[in-house]
């Protein structure tokens, strides 16, 4: 029997690998063992708790205040007896955080084979988004099996010199996550206040979004929501004071636009399918809306999701005032617009990527996935 595990340690990957983690569990050839780092703690558990998974080791390495030093150094120190100790045939990681490059590099000091489930996402600037970007290209020189959610991805690998063989198209596994969260008889208190009106949603959070950058974002929402009172906008804001600050100065007593709590997983794709279209700077929601048939502007300078683009789904806007204003406005006042991306084909996924990464493991083939 193969031994896999699983290393996640965010909210995000906790999303993605929790659907791998119950596909795995159906498999009589694949033993399953989850551990968990930590990097978040209530927003990590929610999410084990949502979809039932109970983890086999928690490094719980969160504390008030950590660096990217002290994630990395932490995890590399706290995994090292637990990886000798199980002995995996298989370390899964996920995505671009540091809890998955810390793993990978500490199966490749213990030449411990990694499999890195969403592999290929490039912006090819390392400082943006940042430290993502640096560590999945790095957590794809250590893979030696790449499960890339799209054909993009998966040619990004390719032209980097990996060997094709070890690459598969599999989907995105955040489309099979929502086949679990995603109900017909949800409600929320925001839901209601919003009611019949168009519902704005949005998030903002990325470290190289703080300062100016934010502030112009968040000033292109006010204006447009001040000349379309009849808009709803709910903003679940982040935790980050800086975020705060920021958001407090542009926003505040803006009546159409109310700024909450962060959301739980289930709160959030449920929005997500609610919503009229959705501003962010975050990752996985540009493959979440889409799903829906949500538009989604992307206030950043670059995405690793571009195959979104060229479908139309998303839409890249930078973070200049202006230019957010313009494509907000566009979307509400131009329904031609709106509908072009409204019913677009995602690329992202048809829910069963994690099937698919489990027959790979299993009897190493699966079907393939292709777009559209």
């Amino acid at each position: 029997m193969k031994k896999v595990m699983l290393v996640f340690g965010t909210r995000p990957e906790a999303i993605k690998m929790c659907p791998v983690v119950l596909e795995l569990k159906t498999r009589k050839g694949i033993s399953p063992v989850v551990c968990v780092t930590g990097q978040h703690r209530s927003m990590l558990d929610s999410v084990l708790d949502a979809f039932h998974v109970v983890p086999d080791y928690d490094l719980s390495i969160m504390k008030e205040n950590q660096t990217l030093f002290d994630i990395t150094s932490s995890i590399l120190s706290a995994i090292r007896p637990v990886l000798e100790g199980e002995k995996p045939d298989l370390v899964l990681v996920h995505g671009d955080t540091t809890t998955s490059f810390a793993a990978a590099l500490a199966c490749f000091y213990l030449q411990i084979p990694v499999g890195h489930v969403e592999a290929g996402l490039r912006t090819y600037d390392i400082t943006a988004p940042y430290p993502e970007e640096f560590n999945r290209q790095a957590v794809g020189i250590i893979s030696r099996y790449n499960f890339a959610p799209t054909a993009a991805a998966a040619e990004h690998l390719i032209r980097e010199g990996k060997d094709p063989g070890s690459i598969y198209v599999t989907g995105n596994t955040v489309i099979d996550a929502m086949r679990y969260t995603v109900r017909e008889d949800y409600t929320h208190p925001e839901l209601e206040w919003a009611g019949n009106h168009r519902l704005i949603f949005i998030t903002a959070h990325r470290r190289e979004n703080l300062g100016m950058p934010m502030h112009h974002m968040f000033r292109a929402i006010r204006r447009v929501l001040d000349r379309h009172p009849e808009c709803r906008a709910v903003y679940p804001i982040h935790m980050n004071p800086l975020v705060r600050e920021a958001a407090d100065e542009e926003l505040r007593g803006c009546e159409n636009l109310h700024m909450i709590e962060p959301l739980s997983m289930i709160d959030c794709h449920n929005f997500e399918a609610r919503c009229y279209l959705c501003l962010t700077d975050s990752g996985g929601i540009q493959e979440e809306c889409p799903t829906f048939g949500r538009p989604v502007l992307v206030m950043r300078n670059t995405t690793e999701r571009p195959e979104g683009v060229e479908s139309g789904v998303l839409r890249l806007v930078g973070t200049e005032e202006e230019t957010i204003f313009r494509n907000f406005m566009e979307l509400l006042e131009d329904q031609a617009a709106y509908d072009a991306m409204a019913h677009a084909c995602s690329p992202f996924g048809d829910g069963r990527a994690s099937r698919r990464i489990a027959d790979l493991l299993e009897t190493g083939k699966c079907e393939p996935w292709t777009a559209g």
